[in-house]
Parts: C-alpha cells; structure tokens; sequence
C-alpha cells in the first residue's frame, strides 16, 4: 500500500512519476477491474516503465463496474447527475480522508488559507440530489472558512445579492462558487462591480440554457460581475481531485495529478503540446478506485503542465476510439 504521505508530498516530477508507477503496480494487482481491462490491451504490469506505457481506463467503466482497489468498507458513495433514466457514475470511497485532504491541499495550493475567504455557494441543481462529490467539498471548505456568511444560497438570488454587495463593499474576501447557468441567471437579476470577490464557475448548463463556448461565457461573466477574469474549477465525480483556471480558461493541477492528450484517431497514443486529443488524467489521490482515466473530455495541453478544456467527444467520437469501447 502507498502512504498517502508519499503522495500528497510530491514536489516535482520524478517523483510524481515514481509514485504513478508505484501506484499502477498496486492497481494491476488489487482492482481485477483495471487489471482485466490492462489484459484486454494485452499489458502486463512488468512491461509499463513509463507513465506513458499506463493503460488508462475509459471513464464509462465508472458506470458499468465497481472501480476498487481496496477491500475495505465504502466510506461514500459519489454519483454523478444525470437525466431520469440515465446510468449515472458510482465513485466508491472506502477512504473519505484521501478526499478531504485532497481538496484542502490543493484548494490552499491556489488559493491560500480558506479562513481568509467568505465561500459563497450557488449550486441549486446539486442540492436536489445525495451524492454529489462537489457538494461535499464545498460544504466543507464552508465550514472550515469559520466565516458567520458563508453558506449555501440555493435559489434564493435576492439575499444572495444583498450578501454579495455588503461583503464585497466591506472589503472581505469572498469565494462565489457556482453552477454555470446559476450565474447567469443572478447577472441578469443584478448587476455588479465588485472588487474583492473570485468568481468560480464549476461548469454545466444542466439543460437549463444554451451551451456556449468559454470565451463567451467568460465575457458575459467578466461584465456582469464587473471582474477582470472568471475562475473555473475541474473535477468530476470520477476523482478524488480538482485542477484550477485563475483565468483565461487555462487550468493547473495540483502537484499528484496530471494529464495527458490522447490521440483521438489511436486512444493508445499522445499528441504533442498544443494540439488537441482526448484528456487522460493521473489522479493518485485515487489510490483506492483507479488512478489513470481517460476522460470524455477534448483539451490541449502547454508546455509548463497546464491545459485548456475545448469540450466533450460526442457518442460518435467515442464509439470511433476502437479500443475505448466497453
């Protein structure tokens, strides 16, 4: 087993890489999952000397299988929204401190100290439902805030605005975090200027507007809050950890994650920096499910790590990856 403390103290990427393949060898032998799907590649464990020789794990197996490492009793289970009717995504957690020491690792790494924010939360479309991995770190990172604001606003937009415009005035330091299409709808109930708060979107229309693309958004965003940039955050049900965009739509990982840009054309294969391809992500914090997931969505990676989000693969596209389908 990999001490968490291995992997939430790399500091570079020797020994990120060190840890990745420490931790593949682990999951090759512990998650018959991963393992059966490695064999399908015809993979054997001995033959991967390098991340990029780490099979990845479409992200449908999250709907289909159990994804486990570990034998020890579910802690948590993390699903992921989705249309009545729809498979969802089952994240089981037999360890839920992985998590919370991820998020607050990485949210400090960004962010700095959380008590120095006011977190205000405007999530409507996960607060319907149990399961919500973003829930539970938000709720969280609100209480560990110790501000007597903070909070969940729900769809209560005019206290929310009251909130807003008092703190920001009084010059605290807010956190607005908040579904797309939330964010929307409370820039065309008001308009602000404000000049201590960080605007984070944590995507998804959830069929309530049109998609729009990110430089669109982000305008519509900077204009109706009055700020020069929109933070985004990246996560999903199927992790254990967040990547961050202070801006311009341009995450970082924190430092026991990464990714990786698949060729579209061969899943087995990388595309160079700047180009775009499907995004795998190394997430060792995952230690107990699976670490390396390919991913639906598209993204081009730079040179210093960070990487841009540009959609999702539509069913066609992911059907066309031969060796990705189930």
């Amino acid at each position: 087993m990999i001490p968490a403390s291995d992997i939430f103290s790399i500091s570079n990427n020797k020994q990120f890489e060190k840890i990745a393949l420490k931790v593949f060898r682990f999951q090759y032998e512990n998650n018959s999952v991963y393992r059966e799907f490695c064999q399908f590649l015809n993979v054997e464990k001995q033959q991967v000397k390098s991340i990029e020789q780490i099979p990845f794990l479409p992200i449908q197996f999250f709907k289909s299988h159990e994804v486990l490492s570990s034998q020890e009793k579910i802690q948590e289970t993390f699903t992921s929204s989705g249309t009545t009717g729809m498979t969802t995504s089952r994240h089981l957690v037999t360890d839920i401190s992985l998590y919370e020491e991820s998020y607050r690792k990485g949210f400090s790494q960004f962010y700095g100290n959380i008590e120095n924010y006011a977190v205000l939360a405007l999530l409507p479309s996960y607060l319907d439902r149990e399961g919500s991995s973003l829930i539970y770190m938000v709720d969280d990172l609100i209480k560990l805030s110790n501000h007597p604001e903070s909070g969940f606003y729900l769809n209560n937009y005019d206290e929310l605005i009251q909130k807003l415009l008092e703190l920001d005035a009084a010059g605290e330091n807010i956190i607005l975090i908040g579904v797309t299409y939330a964010l929307l709808d409370l820039i065309e109930k008001q308009n602000f200027q404000l000049k201590n708060t960080i605007i984070m979107e944590t995507g998804g229309m959830k069929g309530k507007r049109k998609e729009m693309i990110r430089e669109e958004l982000h305008e519509l965003l900077c204009k109706g809050f009055g700020v020069e940039a929109i933070h985004s955050e990246y996560g999903m049900t199927e992790l254990l950890s967040q990547a961050y965009s202070l801006g311009n739509g341009v995450f970082e990982c924190p430092n026991w994650m990464q990714i990786l840009i698949r060729d579209t054309e061969d899943a087995l294969s990388y595309v160079g920096n700047g180009k775009t391809g499907g995004i795998n992500v190394i997430d060792l914090a995952n230690i107990n499910s699976c670490s390396f997931i390919a991913t639906q969505d598209l993204g081009k990676k730079q040179p210093n790590n960070s990487f841009e989000v540009l959609g999702r693969f539509d069913n066609s596209d992911i059907r066309g990856c031969n060796l990705m389908v189930l």
